[in-house]
């Protein structure tokens, strides 16, 4: 957890703001997976905070959704292609992919439990997983 704050402040995700008096607030929560090997050994824990974006309501908080899907049958064409031409190929995984996304609407979220920052909330600046906006940004 104190990994994936730091991550989050790090990116400059959200800034401590009163709540304006017109607006709302969604909260957030903590998502814990085991990351193991191929062999079943544990490789580390992660913590995930994630928006209930599910509270989110159309036109003010979110204008349009947005969720990209490679299918199955593009993925095989271009490994066929890449298998053809004896192209090499390399996999990435981008730590905390949705950091690097800026909001364009106004979010507000509750601050993440255990930070301490009373009568405050983040003004979402980046992208979060769970937000409705969140593949799009």
């Amino acid at each position: 957890m104190a990994e994936e704050i730091q991550a989050l402040e790090k990116t400059h995700t959200w800034d401590l703001v009163e709540l304006p008096t017109d607006k709302i607030h969604i909260r957030c929560k903590w998502v814990y997976k085991i990351k193991t090997h191929s062999d079943g050994i544990v490789e580390r824990h992660k913590a995930r905070l994630v928006a209930k974006g599910y509270t989110q309501e159309y036109e003010i908080d979110y204008e349009e959704m947005f969720a990209p899907v490679a299918r199955m049958t593009y993925v095989r064409s271009l490994l066929a292609i890449a298998a053809v031409r004896k192209w090499k190929l390399f996999r990435m995984d981008v730590k905390n992919s949705f950091l690097h996304g800026d909001l364009t609407e106004e979010v507000y979220m509750h601050p993440p439990p255990s930070y301490h920052s009373p009568h405050k909330v983040c003004k979402l600046r980046k992208a979060l997983y769970g937000l409705k906006q969140a593949p799009r940004a």
